[in-house]
């Protein structure tokens, strides 16, 4: 086909009015500056008072997948969050950007967030977690409790040395701003992140990790088979939300 279903929902996004602004928006963000978060679109009511959890998603969304929504709707529930954040980085520390780009993934997460009451959705800087915790120091109220929602696989990135100078300094500094909810993925399951977990190098930090269990169904899913499937023109109504499937319906109609 002259044009793949990923290409017609990129050419969709790029339609929307806020597209330009977006793209804009993340031109502006400077990774070599002081850390910077943006928020797009706000929770209501959002947090306002001290010492409220808020839920941190920070992803590449691309695409955002029914997995990741699982992740995130029953981690508010099992924590009790107040709010969540879906956030989006600039920089990753090891993710080029490729597939969806960057504003039209902003677009898709928006659209899927828009009709919730408790989520909230940003732009980050930076990629490490430390520079995310403290631009999000600035924005919220003092003594909020970060809960960063992750999967197993940036878990291990957490603890790998090659992003960090000074090792173990930097790992206390992020753990007394900030806890990490972990979800078990196809390659792991909850015992796998307790055994990463109890390694003599990083057993101090495992107060501070919890986890969450998905079906295996959402374990499974990734949204590297959801751009394969679009690339080849093939349906994607189980992996994605139902508003970014409406999105591309809307290309197709």
């Amino acid at each position: 086909m002259a044009n793949s279903l990923l290409d017609l929902l990129i050419q969709k996004c790029e339609t929307h009015p806020d597209y330009g602004r977006y793209t804009e928006l993340f031109n502006q963000l400077d990774p070599a500056a002081p850390p910077q978060i943006e928020l797009v679109h706000r929770a209501a009511p959002p947090i306002h008072k001290c010492g409220k959890k808020l839920g941190i998603f920070s992803g590449s969304f691309n695409p955002l997948t029914l997995a990741h929504t699982r992740m995130i709707e029953d981690t508010v529930a099992k924590y009790q969050l107040d709010e969540l954040l879906l956030l989006l980085a600039k920089a990753n520390v090891d993710k080029s950007v490729f597939g969806l780009p960057l504003a039209a993934r902003l677009l898709t997460v928006k659209k899927y967030a828009e009709n919730r009451q408790r989520f909230s959705v940003g732009v980050s800087s930076h990629g490490r977690y430390i520079d995310k915790v403290t631009a999000l120091k600035t924005i919220f109220p003092s003594e909020t409790e970060f809960y960063f929602i992750v999967g197993y696989d940036t878990l291990i990135r957490i603890f790998d040395a090659k992003y960090y100078t000074d090792f173990h300094a930097e790992l206390k500094e992020l753990f007394i701003a900030a806890r990490f909810i972990v979800a078990n993925r196809a390659e792991a399951d909850i015992q796998t992140i307790e055994t990463f977990m109890a390694q003599p190098e990083i057993c101090q930090y495992s107060a501070y990790v919890s986890s969450v269990l998905l079906p295996d169904a959402y374990a499974y899913m990734s949204s590297t088979e959801v751009r394969e499937l679009l690339t080849h023109g093939e349906n994607i109504k189980h992996l994605v939300p139902p508003s970014i499937f409406a999105m591309l319906d809307e290309c197709l109609s």
